[in-house]
């Protein structure tokens, strides 16, 4: 008999199965099916290649196989029950169902039949429910939303649910199967504001990481009907859809991970879509019949997405393609003048937000031809609009100019050198019309910076300033000049001896600012002047401390800096820093200074008050005023305006208020702890450090339930961890860890984080620190941890010193030391006996630092060190419990444990004792007698 014979094939195959090599069986299974001819033999060997599948996972096969076994005796019970496992394995229950229903039938006293068919037929009924409610529930929502006469609560009780459903993928994917587009376009063609914003967000939630269902959504709902309905004039539907375009963007662009099968051909070009949308959204930008809120938006979607997130990218050809096709329309933007009839709709950050994106985009450019090609069509653009018969064009194009300096300053500054341009702003200042005189000032005020080339500016700016701020009756166009003066005379930082004004005139100019920023007759854009006047003025230590102590104005700017306005931003900023002395300082060498004074070179000096006593008093002042809650709003503003410079600002003043433990109250109680989150995740390196230094003394002092609430609190542990780094100064590294202890301390879900942002290492690293007080804090912090499962994994591990340096750290001298280091060492031989007998094994001394902790007159430390010798007896090491009762141990405990009842030393009394009685309940000592 040859090789070749089925049955002798079926018998190997079955001798493999039952040794577990299921690869060898199923290949003699397969074979012994090729030449076997006997219908009833081929039957078994289909089943037992059955079972070999559901092993492997195969269920296709292995359901084909049963199948085919099953059509050749319908009773084949093995084949039935194989067949209803590969079944229920593919998702087909009613299947499974019926095989198993059969199983039941052949056998009924079978329990695992009887507890499969049982268990199917729950599923089964489960997943009907959702199937026919699901379904009806989405068409259910959408007949309430679209009911007029359905009570208003009702209707956005349905609206919150269809948005909640279409953030999980099942449910976007039921909305989208049942005709959900269409429907939530009649909710959009409703016009009614709050159906809109229900539609938006749901279609956001459906079209989020699933770039197949996103395209379909883009061409049924249309392009240009998204753009028109974020053309609305209303602030919270422009921002919904312009989420929904960000949602697109990253779906289309390949946000998207899913793993797509046969349809991978039908999505994959987006590039088609992705280029409609930004020529839309450069339609929109200039626009007359987008509102302020859109076109505010569309400035957004283009600032995020066009330019490369990542220099090292290669390829900027959005950039180039955004410059070709729409640069003058953002410069339009630039130009309007609200003042006059006819304008676009702007609101009060539009112009500045246009001024970002040209930052950008300029900034995103390569090389020389591509920035000249800017330059040219920047040139070509405002040399087209001024027109000595037409003042209103003229004045667009020096408002462009202004456009230009706030945004790529050097576009602007050659601009201003170009031949005429300065001689017509000196015309326009003396115009008759008021508009005509704002913008040329507002534009030499931009102009006028250290960095400007055009020298004109430099030599006849402040005489040019002066004059106007003499000659004219206009409050808006004096505090512009005055601003553009203050501008122009800030040279020298918080340096008491360079003043380009006479002595006295900065305070004077000051005084003058903060009447108009307390005078509410004036426009907010005019007072907004008052305050970037202030920004320079601030320089000068006499003006900070009047300010200070003009709470209105305070509170004036406060108002300000809360209001829709974000063009403020960063002047307030600058202010604050300013008030708190808490810029980068220079250091003033002594040695340099007599250097300097002997070689009749210029010495920076510092003003009396800006020393520190002055700049508490200021801090003071600035918490009393409301100043965290200012702080807190300004936080919130878009990431266009408030840039990682302004953040960095911010997180300044926050580490200069929170200075004083006693003011952190105050901060938290305004908001201020949520506030420095955001500050400390994202924006320039220095600016996170300050915010996470300044998190760490809030969290080291305050309740974090109240100062971070909710799930805020987790965002806290990363910040804290990135200051334990080395290259973090002792004093970061030291708060950082209070803050940690405290979290710690909190719950045992922050100290699983703590763990997840790989904060031990650091932890224990500073636990080895020279430093007594860092020293302290770490093995503080870790005390709080040892209850975490991880933490004890890593004392239990061998091949390193962690054990050793808690045992040897409750030997220092050092109360608060030895109180952390043997709670952590009571805590973790109560949670792990191994670690009892671990201790005495890590350093000769173990014995006699025991003993010394036991009998430490700080009640404190003594109760932690019975806890650790009643922990010891417990551990189930015989050897070494008797080894403990042998030394003087013994008579320690007796000592304490045969004293009176004592309040103040209660717990080591009562600790004692119960360590004596658990050495009699070892037989190690006889029971004591009472004394007669």
């Amino acid at each position: 008999m040859g090789m070749e014979d089925p049955i002798q094939l079926k018998d190997e195959g079955n001798k493999f199965f039952q040794a577990g090599d299921i690869d060898k069986a199923i290949e003699c299974y397969t074979k012994a099916i090729k030449v076997c001819k006997d219908k009833k033999v081929l039957a078994v060997i289909h089943r037992n290649r059955s079972a070999c599948y559901l092993k492997k996972e195969n269920y296709t096969s292995a359901a084909s196989d049963a199948s085919k076994a099953i059509d050749v005796d319908a009773k084949d019970i093995k084949a039935l029950y194989r067949r209803c496992q590969a079944l229920e394995k593919l998702g087909k229950l009613d299947m499974a169902f019926k095989d198993v229903q059969r199983c039941a039938t052949l056998e009924p006293k079978n329990k695992t039949f009887l507890e499969t068919l049982r268990r199917l037929g729950a599923d089964i009924q489960a997943k009907l429910k959702t199937t026919f409610s699901t379904d009806s529930r989405v068409q259910n929502m959408f007949d309430i939303l679209l009911d007029e006469e359905m009570e208003k609560d009702k209707r956005e009780k349905a609206a919150n649910n269809l948005i909640v459903l279409s953030r999980e993928d099942a449910g976007a994917e039921r909305i989208f199967q049942n005709n959900g587009v269409p429907l939530l376009l009649n909710m959009i063609e409703t016009g009614k504001p709050e159906m809109i914003l229900a539609a938006v967000r749901t279609l956001s939630g459906m079209c989020t990481g699933h770039k197949a269902r996103a395209m379909a959504i883009i061409h049924m709902v249309g392009i240009d009907k998204m753009c028109s309905i974020m053309a609305i004039d209303n602030e919270e539907i422009a921002l919904a859809t312009c989420n929904l375009f960000q949602c697109i963007n990253d779906s289309l662009t390949g946000g998207d991970t899913r793993e797509y099968g046969k349809e991978e051909a039908l999505v994959l070009d987006a590039a088609k879509d992705l280029k409609t949308i930004l020529l839309s959204l450069l339609e929109m930008v200039a626009s007359k019949k987008v509102s302020g809120h859109g076109r505010d938006q569309a400035l957004n979607l283009l600032t995020k997405n066009v330019p490369r997130k990542d220099k090292k990218e290669k390829d900027n050809t959005r950039t180039l393609f955004t410059i070709d096709h729409g640069l003058k329309k953002i410069l339009k933007v630039c130009g309007q003048v609200p003042e006059l009839p006819d304008q676009l709709p702007l609101t009060e950050n539009t112009q500045l937000i246009a001024s970002v994106l040209l930052n950008k985009l300029y900034d995103d450019l390569k090389c020389d031809p591509e920035r000249n090609n800017f330059r040219d069509i920047c040139d070509e653009y405002i040399k087209s609009k001024i027109d000595p018969n037409n003042m209103d064009k003229t004045i667009h194009a020096v408002n462009t100019i202004s456009g230009l300096l706030q945004g790529p300053f050097d576009v602007g500054n050659a601009l201003v050198g170009h031949q005429g341009i300065m001689e017509m702003m000196v015309a326009l200042c003396g115009s008759e019309r008021e508009v005509d005189q704002m913008v040329a000032v507002e534009a030499l005020i931009h102009a006028s910076s250290k960095m400007s080339r055009a020298s004109f500016i430099i030599t006849n700016g402040v005489s040019l300033l002066k004059d106007i701020y003499k000659k004219t009756k206009n409050e808006r166009i004096k505090i512009r000049s005055l601003v553009g003066l203050c501008k122009l005379g800030s040279a020298g930082g918080d340096d008491y001896s360079m003043r380009q004004f006479a002595e006295g005139s900065t305070e004077k100019l000051a005084k003058q600012c903060r009447k108009w920023l307390c005078n509410p007759q004036i426009d907010t854009k005019t007072r907004k002047w008052a305050i970037e006047g202030l920004a320079y003025l601030t320089n000068d230590a006499d003006v900070k401390d009047d300010f200070v102590e003009d709470e209105a104005a305070l509170k004036a700017m406060f108002e300000l800096a809360k209001s829709k306005d974000k063009t403020i931003l960063y002047s307030v900023a600058c202010t604050l820093v300013n008030c708190t002395n808490c810029y980068e300082k220079k250091e003033i060498i002594p040695e340099l200074v007599q250097l300097a004074k002997f070689s009749k070179q210029h010495v920076p000096e510092q003003h009396p008050k800006d020393k520190k006593d002055f700049i508490k008093m200021r801090v003071k002042r600035l918490l009393k005023a409301g100043v965290t809650s200012a702080l807190a709003v300004m936080v919130k503003a878009d990431n266009a305006i408030l840039t990682d410079q302004t953040k960095e600002m911010l997180s300044r003043v926050f580490l200069a208020l929170s200075e004083d433990p006693k003011d952190r109250g105050t901060i938290v109680a305004q908001g201020g702890g949520k506030a420095l989150i955001p500050l400390a995740l994202e924006g320039t390196d220095a600016g996170k450090v300050k915010a996470s230094h300044a998190l760490a003394k809030i969290a080291a002092i305050s309740n974090p339930e109240i100062a971070f609430p909710g799930e805020r609190v987790y965002e806290v542990v990363r910040p804290l961890v990135s200051l334990l780094h080395t290259d973090r100064d002792g004093m970061q590294n030291f708060e950082a860890l209070k803050g940690l202890t405290n979290l710690a301390g909190f719950s045992e879900k922050l100290r699983v984080k703590i763990v997840k942002e790989k904060a031990l290492p650091e932890i224990e690293n500073y636990m080895f620190e020279e430093h007594d007080q860092i020293r302290q804090a770490a093995t503080e912090c870790m005390c709080n941890l040892v209850t975490c499962k991880e933490v004890q994994d890593r004392y239990l591990e061998d091949g390193n010193d962690k054990m050793k340096l808690l045992v040897l750290l409750c030997g220092e001298d050092d109360d608060n030391l030895q109180i952390a280091a043997a709670g952590a060492l009571a805590m973790l031989t109560a949670a792990q006996k191994k670690l009892c007998t671990k201790l005495t094994l890590v350093t000769t001394q173990w014995l006699e630092i025991l003993q010394r902790l036991c009998l430490h007159v700080n009640p404190r430390i003594q109760h932690r060190g019975l806890v650790i010798i009643y922990n010891m007896l417990n551990s189930d090491d015989n050897e070494l419990a008797k080894k403990l009762i042998e030394s003087e141990i013994l008579e320690i405990l007796s000592v304490i444990g045969k004293a009176e009842d004592n309040p103040k030393r209660q717990e080591p009394i009562d600790a004692a004792r119960a360590c004596l009685v658990r050495a009699m309940d070892l037989g190690l000592i006889k029971p004591f007698t009472s004394p007669s």
